[in-house]
């Protein structure tokens, strides 16, 4: 699993897998591909991954040497993080650039993984039958903005209620992503964590390889991941134009 995942993300950011455990930090130009994970924005202005040996950024070819001084000041366990990345943003503010996502992805221990017990019966859609869900408390499970990349959606149900919902999205050909949902109220009884190990099996029946995305301040988002059998695989950091990274900061402000 960790090498398809690090095949897909050689495909994304234009290097080899094997790149992503070199001793070297390795950098190379960013271009548009075929096959990478249908929400990216190819090719990148400045993207860092991770999977622990050293750091591959895929960028421009002016901001490459500003890259190429910032990861030779620092190391992979320090360079996703502040306050390194203000020095990183420095480096990139001429090229109009500035950090903006961050986040930490998992993979499954094992395909064979023992599902914890959901404490309410379950139900799983297929598309067409998503339509019904596609609501505000839903947003993590499905996405209103890629319908067509929805394959499946677990729910949970308290009688006729659903009160927690897995759904996994095809982002590549090889690898589906799980996100997940549960009503406030129903929160800290293990149903995330039932609903995202589940999902994952269903995902392996179809040939797939699940994969859990998450902010490094979402605690509990990590928490579920790690407690539905899912491991720390690799990290991203993606740099985009200034005047974008505002727009988003607007789009969040309550």
């Amino acid at each position: 699993m960790l090498k398809c995942a690090a095949a897909q993300s050689a495909r994304e950011l234009c290097c080899r897998a094997d790149d992503f455990f070199a001793r070297e930090n390795v950098i190379v130009e960013s271009g548009a591909v075929e096959g990478a994970r249908r929400y990216l924005r190819l090719p990148f202005d400045c993207q860092l991954v991770s999977y622990g040996a050293n750091v591959v950024a895929s960028c421009r070819r002016d901001v490459r040497p500003a890259v190429e001084t910032y990861l030779a000041e620092t190391s992979p366990a320090h360079g996703f993080e502040t306050p390194g990345i203000h020095r990183l943003d420095k480096l990139l503010a001429p090229f109009g650039l500035q950090t903006c996502h961050m986040a930490e992805y998992f993979l499954p221990v094992s395909a064979h993984m023992p599902s914890p017990p959901c404490p309410y019966p379950t139900r799983l859609f297929e598309p067409p039958s998503l339509a019904p869900f596609y609501l505000p408390q839903w947003r993590n499970a499905l996405s209103i903005q890629r319908k067509e990349d929805d394959r499946l959606l677990l729910v949970a149900y308290d009688g006729a209620r659903p009160v927690g919902a897995a759904g996994a999205s095809a982002d590549c050909d090889g690898m589906w992503q799980i996100g997940i949902d549960v009503l406030p109220a129903y929160r800290r009884q293990g149903i995330a964590a039932a609903l995202s190990a589940k999902l994952a099996d269903e995902i392996f029946r179809r040939g797939k390889i699940p994969f859990y995305c998450a902010a490094w301040c979402n605690l509990p988002s990590v928490r579920n991941a790690l407690a539905s059998g899912f491991r720390p695989a690799w990290v991203e950091l993606t740099a985009k134009p200034i005047a974008e990274v505002a727009a988003l900061l607007q789009a969040d402000r309550p």
